[in-house]
Order: C-alpha cells, then sequence, then structure tokens
C-alpha cells in the first residue's frame, strides 16, 4: 500500500478510501433498499383500500385518504430533508428517516381506527420523504466520478418497487390482512437502521449555519395551500372557479413570492434562491413539476383509463401499471451507463418524444386488430421505455453545477416532480367527476398530454445546460 503524502490533508485520504473497496458497494445497496422501500409503499396500500374501508368500518373518501397523506408527507419532507442533509450530514438524516419510516409503520399496522391510521401514514411519508435526498447525498459523497450511474440507476430501482407493491399487497392482503403491508417494513426497517449505523461512516458537514426558521415556514405552508387547493379540486364537488380550491392557490402563489424575496434578501437562507429559479435550475425544475404531472400523474391513472373506457377487469387494469414499469427496468441500466457520452439533452428528448408518442397512440383507438388489452399494453410498454431514457439524464441534470448541495438540488426537484404527480391526477379526477362519459373524456385528456409533452416539453429540454461526462 503506497504511503500517504504528508502534505495532502487527511479528510482528502479519508474520502479517497471511501472511494475505494467495498464501501461505496456497501453504499449503494443500503440506499437502494431504503429508496425500494419508500417506493414500495406509495403503491403496496391502494391494494389494501377495500379492506382497510370494511375492516375499520370507514368511508371510502377517508381509506382514501391513506394514500393522499403519504403524498403530501413526501412533499413537504423532500426539500426539508435535503437542506438538512447538507447541513447536518447526509448519515444523520438517513439513519432518523429510517427509524421514523419503521416506527410509523408499526403503529399504521396497529392503528385501531381510521384517523390514527392517516396520522400514522403522515408520520411515515416524512421518514419516507427523508430517504430520497439523503441516500442521493450519500451517493455523490461516496461514489467519486461514478455517482451519475449510481444516481441514475435509482429511476430503475423505484419502478422495481412499483411493480413488487401491488403484487406484494396482494399477497399479504389474501393471506394475512392488510396491517401486514405496515408490519412488513419493520424488520427490514430495524436490518436497514443497523446497517447504516455500522457500514455508512459519517458525513462530512457544511459550515455550521443557523436555521431559517422563517424560509422553512414560509416553504412549507406554500406546499400545503398548494396540495389542499389541488386534493380538494379532486375530491370532485369542488370547481375550479370555487373559492375552496382558489384561495388556497392564491395564497400558495403569494407565500412562494414572499420566499423567493426572502431566500435572496437572507443571509443563511433555508434554500437558496438560485437552485429555485438560476438558470439551469429553472428550466430542471420547470421540467421536473411537467413530468411529474404527465409523466407519472396521468399515467398512473391508466387502469382507470382501461376499466372506463375499455370496460376491463380491475386485475387486468392493474397490470398495465406493471408493464409501463416493466419498460422502465428494461432501459434504465443501459441509459444510465451510457449517459456519459449522450449527455442529458439527448436521452431527455428521445425519452419524452416516446413517451408523447406512445401517450398519442393511448388515446386512439386499437389499431392493427388487437384486443383493447393488448393495445394498452403496448403502449404503456412504450411509454415505460421512454421514462427509462429520460429518468437517469433528468436525475443528474443541473447537480454539476453544485454537487455540495447535491441532497437539496435532489430534493427540491423531487418535490417539484411530486406536485406534478398530485396536481395533475386532481386535475384529471375532477373532470372526470363531472363528465357524462369519463373514459371518452379521458382519451381527450391523454390528446392534451401528449401535445403538451412533445411541443412544450421536449423544446424546453434544448434550454437545459448540457454536460458529458463526469462531474
Amino acid at each position: 500500500m503506497p504511503a500517504l503524502n504528508p502534505d495532502v490533508p487527511s479528510e482528502v485520504h479519508d474520502s479517497a478510501r471511501l472511494r475505494r473497496g467495498p464501501t461505496r458497494q456497501r453504499v449503494f445497496v443500503i440506499a437502494a433498499i431504503a429508496m425500494f422501500m419508500s417506493t414500495l409503499d406509495l403503491t403496496i396500500v391502494a391494494v389494501a383500500l377495500p379492506a382497510i374501508h370494511h375492516n375499520l368500518h370507514a368511508t371510502i373518501n377517508w381509506a382514501g385518504w391513506t394514500i393522499t397523506i403519504y403524498g403530501v408527507g413526501i412533499v413537504v419532507a423532500l426539500p426539508v430533508a435535503g437542506k438538512f442533509s447538507h447541513q447536518f450530514g447526509r448519515r444523520r438524516v438517513f439513519l432518523y428517516g429510517v427509524a421514523i419510516f419503521t416506527i410509523a409503520s408499526l403503529l399504521c399496522g396497529l392503528a385501531t381506527d381510521i384517523y390514527m391510521l392517516i396520522i400514522f401514514r403522515g408520520v411515515q411519508a416524512i421518514g419516507g420523504g427523508a430517504l430520497q435526498p439523503s441516500a442521493a447525498g450519500l451517493v455523490v459523497d461516496h461514489f467519486g466520478r461514478d455517482r451519475d450511474r449510481a444516481l441514475g440507476m435509482f429511476g430503475t430501482i423505484a419502478a422495481g418497487g412499483q411493480v413488487l407493491g401491488p403484487v406484494l399487497g396482494g399477497i399479504l392482503v389474501g393471506f394475512l390482512s392488510w396491517r401486514w403491508i405496515f408490519f412488513v417494513n419493520v424488520p427490514v426497517g430495524v436490518a436497514l437502521f443497523s446497517m447504516i449505523a455500522i457500514y455508512i461512516p459519517e458525513s462530512k458537514l457544511s459550515a455550521p449555519s443557523r436555521t431559517d426558521v422563517k424560509g422553512l415556514a414560509l416553504l412549507v405552508t406554500f406546499i400545503l395551500a398548494t396540495i389542499f387547493g389541488i386534493t380538494e379540486l379532486g375530491e370532485g364537488h369542488t370547481a375550479v372557479y370555487s373559492p375552496t380550491f382558489l384561495v388556497p392557490e392564491f395564497v400558495a402563489v403569494v407565500l412562494f413570492v414572499v420566499f423567493l424575496r426572502h431566500s435572496k434578501r437572507e443571509k443563511e437562507p433555508f434554500i437558496p434562491a438560485r437552485l429555485l429559479h438560476a438558470k439551469g435550475f429553472a428550466v430542471i425544475n420547470a421540467e421536473g413539476f411537467f413530468w411529474g404531472a404527465f409523466g407519472f400523474g396521468v399515467a398512473s391513472l391508466v387502469p382507470l383509463y382501461a376499466e372506463e373506457r375499455y370496460h376491463l377487469s380491475a386485475l387486468s387494469a392493474g397490470t398495465l401499471l406493471s408493464v409501463r414499469a416493466v419498460g422502465m427496468m428494461a432501459v434504465g441500466a443501459i441509459a444510465a451507463f451510457s449517459l456519459r457520452r449522450t449527455g442529458y439533452r439527448l436521452p431527455m428528448i428521445v425519452g419524452f418524444s416516446v413517451v408523447g408518442v406512445g401517450t398519442l397512440f393511448m388515446a386512439s383507438s386499437p389499431l392493427w386488430g388487437a384486443s383493447p388489452y393488448i393495445w394498452l399494453g403496448l403502449c404503456a410498454g412504450v411509454t415505460g421505455l421512454g421514462n427509462g431514457v429520460a429518468n437517469p439524464a433528468s436525475r443528474n441534470a443541473c447537480l454539476e453545477l453544485d454537487p455540495e448541495a447535491s441532497s437539496v438540488v435532489v430534493g427540491i426537484r423531487s418535490m417539484f416532480n411530486y406536485l406534478g404527480v398530485i396536481f395533475s391526477v386532481s386535475i384529471v379526477t375532477a373532470i372526470l367527476n363531472r363528465s357524462p362519459n369519463p373514459g371518452l373524456a379521458q382519451a381527450h385528456i391523454y390528446w392534451v398530454a401528449a401535445g403538451f409533452i412533445l411541443l412544450v416539453m421536449v423544446p424546453l429540454v434544448l434550454r437545459v445546460p448540457e454536460h458529458k461526462g463526469t462531474w
């Protein structure tokens, strides 16, 4: 083993050691398990809704809040966890996130009424939301020049969670009870906590600074106001012109403007304003919102479309999302490992275009004599392939501009992504609730979504800062 250069600071040698040997592989495996567990809980609960509805004697609307509150909690937690990961260390936030997620999972399984379940599910979401930015920061810290490929693989891991969630949920609910969709997280979480404590070294901390409480409060209230308005719209009894929708959204806009002004003036802002609207970051944040809305939000309603327009069974319709996730997994790893040669723009343009074309065909009637199920399966698979091509690039884009703030950037980007999902699902469900022919109305929505992807999102990619090679 070569001797250490005494002229080089010890922390540089420590950093080099972390990038060699089994440490970074352990970091990736641990981060991947946490990401998989968090993603799994986005889809696994949907299968258990009828059982929760009957067992806890809850209305279906309240049972549905077990899904809604998880999305809300994650959106709130993402930017906060990103900032805290940067300020207090990725390992510490990652460890706390796993602990909160695990304890909350146990409490969800022990809940005796729907209100307790919703509260504990919200706490579980906060823990789950802390995992993504802290895991990304750990990868950036430990993978050196290979961090782009490692981050790109997260999309494939998330797709795996989407595939397994409904399947595992069906097995647990069918053979045990709905409570086991939460209990199953407990042993995994305990093992994960132990592995983090043993195998992941302490993270490098940023310079000590005070917490911008005002900025944090403005950001959280902006998110909550935004989500309250759009989820109210999605309930079906609120019109677009209703004060129940317009007032929260107006408040959200005002809060966001105040937050930006505060971030510009504050010496140590909770989130630097440049990470929100500076050149490059503003474009990729906008793309993240649109991608959440049209690449994931609208696409998540494909089973409903299959049932309403083509009268497919719930089981057949549900498998379409699995087909889409398999498409993402099929090309995700290849796209991640090709990123250094392709750069960001080419895979995003190709991926978005493929998703747009797939969505366009999905809106049309089956061609070439295909049955509705085969046709929708092909279209779902095509959109999955497009997602798999675009995701590694969209996850890495602009991170090279400020690698040290990677946890913050990932948290912000994921926040916009989830806001796009919630916004699109709420808008679409509100339209369908008021339509005399929901299946046909959803087909028209897919036409609009395809047009937006091809005519707005693809050209907007040309404004994303290009980068090839490592960062």
